[in-house]
Order: C-alpha cells, then sequence, then structure tokens
C-alpha cells in the first residue's frame, strides 16, 4: 500500500498549507504567522538593545559619579554617624572633667585653709620648732604636687572598638591598689558528705545566698529543694520543694538561683525545668514569671528583677505585675557579637545599673550599661581555654565593693578575678586541677562574699559550698 502523504502543519492555527521551519525555536509556521513570528523577535531584539542602553548609561554615570553608589553612602553615612558620636562622647567627657576638677578645687582649697589656719595660729603664738616647719612645708608640697597632679582622674581608651572611645574616670587610689587575698585552703561550710538526698548532703549546688547571720540558702539542683545551713551546722533545713521533682506547688523542678527581695521580704526561686520564677514567702510559692528557661537572678536597688533567658539568648528586668519583661541585653540571636549573647548564665547588677553577665556559650563576661544597646567584654572572650586569658564554661560572676569582676570559672575548677579593662585575670582559688581536697574544686558554679568579705563558693560536683577566709592586709 502506497504511503499517505504527510502535510506539516502550522505551529500556530495548525493548517496543513506550505510552511517554513524557524531554526532557532525548531517550529513550523505558515507565511502569514512567520512574518508575525519574526516581529516578535523584532520586538524582543529591540527591548534588549534598550536594556543594554540603559546599562551603558548606568556604567556612564557611575564612572562619572562614584560618590553616588550606595556603598559609598553606607560609609557617608556612618561616618556622620561615628563623628556625631565622637563629639557626643568628647562633650560628655569634658563635662565630666570639668566637674571633677571643680570638684578637686574644692577640696584643694578646704585643705590649702586649713593649712593657713595653722600657719596663722602658730605665727601668733610664736611657738614653732624645726619639726613644725619641716611638718608644714611637706604639707604645703603634698597639696601642691596633688593640686597640680591629680593622681584620681585619668582618662583611659577602649581598644575593642575600632573607634577608640575614651571616657573619664575617678577611682580613689585604695581602689585602684588594694586587691583582696584568700586562704588557699577552705573550709567545708554545708554538704561535703557525697552526694545525696539527706539533710547533711548536697547534690549539685548552684546558686547561693547569705543572711546577715552567716546562713546560707542554697539551691540544691538535683534535690529539687531550697535548703537552709545556719552557721556552724552539720545539716540543713529544707525551705522550699523537697518533695521530688514536680511542678506543684510543694515542689520545685531543678533549682537553679535563689535571691532575696528585701521590699517584699521574699525569696525569688529560679525553678529552671518548669520554666518558672517563684516567688517564696511564709512557706508559699507564687508564680511571677511563666514560660521561661531562667537560669540566673539578680534585683537592683529598685526592687526590679533580671532574669537570664538561657533559651532566647537574653536578659530580661521584670516590674512588678508585668506582664512581659523588658529587654536589657542580648534579644539578638545566639551569637557573638557585642549585641548578643549565648545560652546566659548568672548575671549581677551594680549600683549603676551596669549589668554584668556571664555569656557562657561564648566563654566571656559582658558588662551591659543601662540602656546600652551593646555590651563590652570585660572577662575571657578569647575562646574556650585555661590560659590567663581565657575562661571556659562561665558560671556565677559577682563584683566587690572595689569593683573587681569575680567569676566562677566552671570547667577550668578555679574562680577567677578580672579588673575592668585588663587583658587577662589572675586565679583566686582553685585552679589545682579538678579534685576534692580543700584547694581543689570541681565545676564551682556559686558565688558570693559575706559582710565580712569572705568568699563562698558552690563546689557543684563536690556537693559541698566551700568558704575562703579573707587574709587581712
Amino acid at each position: 500500500m502506497a504511503a499517505e502523504n504527510i502535510r506539516v502543519q502550522c505551529y500556530i492555527c495548525n493548517k496543513g498549507n506550505a510552511t517554513y521551519l524557524c531554526r532557532g525555536c525548531s517550529k513550523d509556521f505558515c507565511f502569514q504567522h512567520l512574518t508575525e513570528h519574526r516581529q516578535m523577535l523584532q520586538r524582543q531584539l529591540e527591548e534588549i538593545i534598550n536594556d543594554h542602553d540603559q546599562f551603558q548609561q548606568t556604567i556612564i554615570h557611575q564612572k562619572h559619579n562614584p560618590d553616588n553608589s550606595s556603598l559609598i553612602q553606607q560609609i557617608n553615612q556612618w561616618e556622620k554617624n561615628s563623628i556625631e558620636k565622637i563629639q557626643q562622647t568628647a562633650q560628655q567627657c569634658r563635662e565630666t572633667l570639668m566637674k571633677l576638677k571643680q570638684k578637686s578645687i574644692n577640696d584643694m582649697e578646704k585643705k590649702f585653709s586649713e593649712l593657713s589656719q595653722k600657719l596663722k595660729q602658730i605665727r601668733q603664738e610664736n611657738e614653732f620648732n624645726e619639726i613644725d616647719l619641716n611638718h608644714f612645708q611637706l604639707k604645703l608640697t603634698q597639696i601642691t604636687e596633688e593640686f597640680l597632679q591629680p593622681s584620681n582622674i585619668s582618662l583611659r581608651q577602649d581598644s575593642q572598638e575600632f573607634i577608640k572611645k575614651i571616657s573619664v574616670i575617678s577611682l580613689p587610689e585604695q581602689i585602684r591598689t588594694k586587691k583582696n587575698k584568700f586562704q588557699q585552703s577552705a573550709i567545708t561550710v554545708a554538704g561535703g558528705n557525697g552526694k545525696g538526698q539527706e539533710l547533711n548532703q548536697l547534690y549539685c549546688p548552684n546558686g547561693i545566698l547569705i543572711d546577715n547571720d552567716k546562713s546560707i540558702y542554697i539551691a540544691d539542683l538535683l534535690n529539687h529543694r531550697i535548703v537552709k545551713w545556719n552557721l556552724n551546722s552539720n545539716t540543713g533545713q529544707i525551705i522550699a520543694g523537697g518533695n521530688g521533682q514536680g511542678n506543684q506547688n510543694n515542689q520545685l523542678y531543678s533549682p537553679r538561683d535563689i535571691i532575696f527581695d528585701k521590699e517584699n521580704n521574699s525569696f525569688i526561686i529560679s525553678d529552671w525545668r518548669n520554666r518558672r520564677v517563684l516567688r517564696y514567702f511564709d512557706k508559699n510559692q507564687q508564680i511571677i514569671i511563666l514560660n521561661i528557661i531562667c537560669w540566673g537572678l539578680t534585683i537592683d536597688k529598685n526592687g526590679f528583677i533580671y532574669v537570664s533567658d538561657h533559651e532566647n539568648h537574653e536578659v530580661r528586668r521584670w516590674k512588678q505585675r508585668d506582664k512581659r519583661g523588658e529587654l536589657v541585653a542580648g534579644g539578638n540571636g545566639e551569637g557573638n557579637h557585642l549585641n548578643q549573647l549565648n545560652c546566659p548564665t548568672y548575671i549581677f547588677i551594680d549600683e549603676d545599673y551596669s549589668l554584668y553577665i556571664s555569656d557562657n556559650g561564648n566563654h566571656r563576661v559582658m558588662k551591659w550599661k543601662k540602656d546600652a544597646k551593646q555590651g563590652v567584654i570585660i572577662a575571657g572572650g578569647n575562646g574556650e581555654g585555661n590560659s590567663l586569658k581565657q575562661l571556659n564554661r562561665p558560671q556565677r560572676v559577682i563584683v566587690d565593693h572595689l569593683g573587681h569582676i569575680y567569676v566562677a570559672d566552671s570547667w577550668n575548677h578555679r574562680v577567677m578575678r578580672w579588673c575592668e579593662g585588663d587583658k587577662e585575670g589572675e586565679i583566686i582559688v582553685g585552679g589545682n586541677s579538678q579534685g576534692n581536697e580543700s584547694n581543689q574544686l570541681s565545676f564551682p558554679i556559686g558565688l558570693l562574699f559575706d559582710n565580712e568579705e569572705n568568699l563562698y563558693v558552690a563546689d557543684c560536683d563536690n556537693h559541698r559550698i566551700q568558704k575562703y577566709e579573707k587574709i587581712s592586709n
């Protein structure tokens, strides 16, 4: 049978008239639709040429006007903002310096007036000898030198920032030079009888608190309780929890920290595993914050409570009856930038509302001044390690009345002291490898001072509280 005569159809109209193949798209078109197809291709070519010409104009414009690029504009804006910050800081420093200088002059006038009165008196009485004259000459020389070169005013430059920030500081001489020293062999004041739930035992103590009678309150983590050890007692007493892990009114689940609210005469407890913060008074528990992995707590002189949110990498401040706390540090996701935190643990607030944060996952301690958008590194920050420049999973941080920062350098089994601005710290206690001897620690967590400046350490893996007595200067 003869093969049928098959005709190719147009891609557009499907008619079997004479068709023409477009080699570009490999489709067949009748004459009419081939013309339309070519016209469409011509329009596309003109659009490409138009785009080409516009881009060429952009290149020419950028070549002759390089200052108009978006990156240059960003640099210009950065420059403007930086200059404004420098000018603001310089003006603040001038004002602070003028106030300090005026105070120094007033103090000097008072000293000079007292000296003048004494000179006038002995001149009138005509009762003096060589010793008196030497004394007055020495006193006058001291006052003159102190006035011309005041030792309590200086400038400090922060080298951690690209633009060095200067600030005026005024510290009494004894604060800059005095450093407390402690006995290296500790006294066990709570626990120390192995891990367990008996009243003479602890099981991984964390946060600690001490009252004026030197009674110690301990967040006994894995016993799910708060215990109180009176001075020189061999056993503790349960004041909260102690009924097994749970979320009932008489239960706790791995409490991490405890602080005291003087205004409301109550304890505040970080009930870690229950994702809540409790107020405890008169054997009653009241939930004040819910749905937060709170590790550390602190309270300022106004009674505002600060909580470290281990999960959301931030610290919030809570006022009474707050529905949601106010963000005061972090809150920019997990990270190691100056406006970020990584699993913060314990916190401390000073009289100026500066917040000290153990930035556990970043192996550093941060200081966030009031209303600051970012913090500064004041300890560690050089990666995980055991050199004097490093920390390894820091826990409790406290600041003494001299302004020195103490850090429980947990995984290095030591307590470190850092002075703000120093590049490295010093080992205060521990640091003799992990162990349970009186001069050793094993994963220290809690720190505090009593009213005699003795240092207490919650020695977590040794299940004890160690007291390091201050050495009198």
